[in-house]
């Protein structure tokens, strides 16, 4: 399920972790590692008054083709929320999300919490309306609110990725100041997918053919 963040990131970088195989461990990534270890650290589930924190929660969803697990779970007991097995009452679960660094540009984050999300309310036939992100260098949380349009792009993402795994296919990339940040550049290196293949060669220089 954390591939969607890649996928998001890069469709590259990717393939190259989830087909390929492939992975390149950098500072950031190490850092990373780290970070949820803090965030999985104690007890698998701890009670809080009314409050269930649930760390390193497996989760899938048959119709996204996504398993995975969250760093935590808050589970808040509520009466319009869901029975838990084991449990007296009804919960309402929001997943929370552990980053390293600081909020990025893009929604990449977004949608893999929003993947986590929809991956429990299949299981928990439940709706989960928000949920939250927590970045290390900032020490905050952020509210994410899990709307349709997030939720298409989840789908549709999902949709894709199966599609490129089907077929073992490692997407080429155009080239952007975002392949420094990556931790797979001296694997992926960027800079070849600008030449030209083979046959293009042959048909430029010696078939006479514009390219």
């Amino acid at each position: 399920m954390s591939g969607i963040q890649h996928f998001s990131f890069c469709r590259r970088q990717w393939a190259l972790i989830h087909i390929e195989q492939q992975w390149e461990e950098n500072l950031r990534t190490i850092e990373g590692d780290i970070f949820h270890e803090i965030a999985h650290d104690g007890l698998f589930a701890e009670k809080r008054g009314d409050l269930i924190i649930s760390r390193g929660m497996k989760v899938f969803s048959y119709s996204l083709g996504f398993t995975g697990s969250c760093d935590i779970v808050e589970l808040y007991k509520t009466p319009d929320g869901v029975e838990i097995f084991g449990r007296d009452g009804k919960y309402k679960p929001i997943p929370i999300e552990y980053k390293r660094g600081k909020p990025k540009e893009n929604d990449a984050d977004a949608l893999q919490l929003c993947a986590q999300a929809m991956c429990l309310e299949e299981m928990m036939l439940c709706e989960i309306p928000e949920a939250f992100l927590f970045y290390g260098e900032t020490r905050h949380r952020h509210k994410i609110i899990l709307d349709n349009d997030l939720r298409q792009k989840v789908k549709a993402m999902s949709k894709e990725m199966h599609e490129l795994y089907d077929r073992r296919y490692t997407p080429k990339v155009k080239p952007s100041k975002a392949c420094k940040a990556c931790s797979l550049t001296e694997i992926c290196m960027p800079r070849l997918c600008k030449n030209i293949s083979v046959k293009k060669y042959i048909e430029k220089n010696l078939m006479g053919v514009e390219e």
